[in-house]
């Protein structure tokens, strides 16, 4: 693993942008894994804003997200596809988009249609990734098998509440998920990974410090062979007091 420390969430998002903008023109036809939450919509912006200034040129870029609701139609504000359109597919020239289908009729299915997307895709080449309180990569829960590919799984109540601040109320948020398996996120070719704010210090530590265990999806990262984790100084507040991590 590299670790990235950004002064704050703004450099945090500069930096993940300037990953992401470098593997498009190196590769045009790039496939990009994407995430939503808050975490990644100052990279969002940035990627938006380069475009406009940089022209970066997306035609030919691939995008498949990590998860949406089951339940919630795509053109629901509080869908992942929503999110996406806002924060970036309506601002810049992408043309082939992806996320599962939270509405499919046989949700099974969809998972296995998902799967089969990536893999027909040729795979992902840079998967950008957020980490839960709990060690969650995409919805994938603590106790999720490292072999599990795209599923069905159920919202803890903890991700459900820090969920619902995009919603009116708790009782809103939807109790199950699509989401990419941990074992589709560990083919990704590239795995960027933020965090920020204190709120993740504790389980930025855990990941830095702890062993490969399912009760922390994201350990099964320090298995993977090129993972960058860019936070900021906030999240990485007990890290940086491990003398055997080395930040940049």
């Amino acid at each position: 693993m590299k670790w990235i420390e950004a002064k704050d969430a703004q450099e945090m998002s500069v930096l993940a942008a300037r990953l992401i903008v470098n593997q498009v023109r190196k590769k045009p036809k790039t496939v990009l894994g994407l995430a939503t939450g808050g975490t990644p919509i100052g990279t969002y912006t940035e990627l938006v804003r380069e475009a406009k200034v940089g022209g970066t040129d997306y035609h030919q870029v691939t995008t498949f997200n990590l998860d949406e609701y089951v339940g919630i139609a795509p053109g629901d504000r509080n869908s992942y596809r929503f999110y996406m359109d806002h924060h970036l597919f309506h601002h810049i020239n992408l043309a082939t988009s992806h996320l599962p289908d939270g509405m499919a009729s046989d949700l099974g299915l969809e998972c296995e249609r998902y799967e089969g997307r990536i893999a027909a895709s040729g795979g992902i080449d840079l998967q950008l990734l957020g980490i839960g309180t709990n060690g969650h990569i995409g919805f994938n829960e603590p106790g999720t098998s490292f072999q599990s590919t795209t599923h069905i799984v159920a919202l803890t109540e903890a991700t459900r509440q820090a969920n619902a601040r995009f919603f009116n109320h708790l009782s809103e948020v939807p109790t199950h998920a699509i989401t990419m398996g941990i074992a589709t996120i560990m083919k990704s070719k590239q795995i960027i990974l933020l965090a920020s704010g204190d709120k993740k210090a504790d389980i930025l530590y855990r990941l830095a410090a702890g062993e490969v265990d399912e009760q922390v999806p994201a350990s099964i990262l320090k298995q993977h062979a090129d993972v960058t984790i860019i936070a900021d100084t906030a999240a990485l507040q007990k890290v940086k007091e491990r003398e055997s991590c080395s930040l940049r």
